[in-house]
């Protein structure tokens, strides 16, 4: 057990809430050209108010000619036409805070892309003053790539320019060249892309793989990776030992911290796909690092009770001192997790999300039960699936647009074609329809978030593991006097459990099941398959 602050006030703004993820392009069409922008994000936070959520984290926005889809940014301090342009923004942003949502914008600091200004300058020569400004080296004896760096994205992440006589780094695409954070001048500049959006007013950045911002100055081979196996992605080959996670990026990362500080009330979050004894090292030391480094455990973990008991229990136990935790069940890398458990276990799934003690983030459409889309061969845009087919790591069946009621395109756009196809379901997953269920998907993600506000033990209680046995895990959340207990089952079979210490006789406060609030429980609970609960105890117990 942790104990933590005493009330929810002692937590800052981004502790308390929920962080919603929206992908631009997918989430409303305002102009009928089939991509989102934000105008249409703008006349749908509504929406976003009434599910309950605090915070809206935008995915890339800035121009960018689109090689990784706005992750190859051309200009850090504007907006792409197809998103709007400044004053959308800031009407955005004014509309949000209006109704009391923190905005979160996307910060891409690892590589630009090839048409940057910076880097037209630093591939016109070697002598160029912004030379230094990438990542650059001669070739190896035999001509070829100076050493054995693959890119995330297929082959080497080195690529030649002819010009100059010399190979650029790219840790991603070819047309994503990465920035040297060794470089004095490109943090200054940087730090000063962050000051322009902090001074606009937005409430705080999610950085993107932070973990990638420094490599190794000797430009060491990788080892050998000898659990990699054919048929996984390439880039396993060889540990990264010398591309990512190198000791130096914590102090690129306390950087950008102190100037997320210079404005107080502002959150950085950092995606990092690492084990939990590597994350938990970006808080930094004492917590001079991230705020939250993002967990994504949950993404990749067996859906099994023992398993995520264990995984909940070394995350806690890894967080240093004040660290505080935050869990994420989707994002716009990942299958969709009502794809990868089901859409029954996606119900039990946004219990565990809402209740674990730390900041949970949704990813827009989950809270529909949204799955993968397939997509047809003609209609595959994503860089990642056409440079390593047919391995399952495509991200275009998660990037669908949301689907808002049973009309045309789902109420998306008024297109005739949309960016990214429709699912074939949506005349039946979509806010419309599911907003008149009572036990729909969107109902049960609006119940749970009421109740996590309205309970502080749910936001600033102690975690207390109580069983991990078959397909049960249970849990007790405790603030002072109110106690929580929560009890999932994580399988398709009725499963019952024993009442822990306190619990013996208590009552149902909500069900994923939709039907069950307010039933008593008697020295034990039965869960129905698929089947979470929120337990308090009774009056006296």
């Amino acid at each position: 057990m942790v104990e933590r602050p005493a009330t929810v006030d002692d937590l800052p703004w981004w502790a308390r809430g929920i962080i919603y993820q929206i992908y631009p392009r997918s989430f409303q069409d305002s102009d009928g050209d089939g991509v989102g922008d934000l105008p249409g994000i703008l006349s749908r936070l509504d929406y976003l108010v009434e599910l309950g959520v605090d915070a809206v984290w935008l995915s890339p926005i800035y121009p960018s000619p689109m090689a990784d889809f706005g992750y190859d940014v051309s200009d850090y301090t504007d907006i792409h036409p197809m998103f709007g342009n400044m004053a959308d923004f800031d009407c955005l942003l004014a509309a949000a805070h209006e109704r009391g949502l923190k905005l979160i914008l996307d910060f891409v600091p690892n590589h630009t892309s090839e048409e940057h200004p910076w880097f037209q300058e630093a591939r016109s020569s070697r002598d160029n003053p912004k030379r230094d400004w990438y990542i650059w080296h001669d070739p190896a004896p035999d001509g070829g790539p100076p050493n054995n760096w693959l890119s995330e994205f297929g082959g080497s992440a080195w690529e030649w320019d002819e010009a100059t006589g010399q190979y650029y780094y790219h840790a991603f695409l070819k047309q994503q060249p990465d920035l040297n954070w060794r470089n004095p001048e490109v943090v200054r500049a940087m730090h000063d892309v962050l000051r322009f959006w902090l001074d606009r007013g937005v409430d705080g950045f999610r950085v993107d793989v932070i973990w990638h911002l420094i490599v190794d100055d000797r430009f060491r081979d990788n080892p050998p990776n000898l659990d990699w196996r054919p048929g996984m992605h390439p880039h396993g080959r060889f540990k990264p030992i010398y591309t990512a996670d190198r000791p130096e990026v914590h102090d690129v990362v306390a950087g950008i911290r102190r100037v997320i500080d210079e404005y107080g009330d502002r959150v950085l979050i950092g995606e990092i796909y690492l084990p939990i004894e590597r994350l938990v090292a970006y808080y930094g030391t004492d917590l001079s690092g991230a705020h939250m480094p993002f967990n994504f455990q949950l993404i990749d973990a067996p859906w099994d009770a023992r398993h995520i008991a264990r995984l909940i229990e070394e995350y806690e136990a890894a967080l240093p001192e004040g660290g505080w935790p935050n869990w994420v069940l989707g994002n716009h890398d990942k299958h969709r997790i009502a794809s990868r458990i089901g859409r029954a276990q996606a119900r039990v799934a946004a219990m565990l999300l809402l209740t674990l003690r730390g900041t949970p983030t949704m990813y827009y459409g989950d809270e529909l039960g949204m799955t993968d889309v397939p997509i047809p061969p003609e209609r595959v845009v994503d860089p990642l699936e056409k440079n390593v087919p047919g391995i399952g790591i495509g991200r275009d069946p998660a990037r669908t647009p949301m689907q808002w009621s049973a009309g045309r395109n789902a109420g998306f756009s008024t297109a005739e074609r949309t960016w990214l196809p429709l699912a074939d379901n949506h005349a039946v997953f979509n806010v419309e329809t599911e907003s008149a269920d009572p036990s729909s998907m969107l109902s049960l993600y609006r119940r749970l978030i009421a109740l996590r506000r309205s309970e502080p033990a749910l936001i600033a209680g102690s975690y207390v593991a109580v069983a991990a046995e078959d397909d049960a895990l249970a849990y007790i959340r405790q603030l002072g006097d109110r106690r929580l207990l929560v009890v999932l089952d994580l399988g398709s079979r009725p499963y019952g459990l024993p009442l822990p210490n306190g619990f013996e006789r208590g009552r149902i406060l909500l069900s994923t099941h939709a039907d069950r609030t307010g039933e008593p429980v008697d020295g034990e609970i039965v869960l129905r398959a698929d089947e979470g609960v929120i337990i308090e105890p009774a009056s006296g117990a």
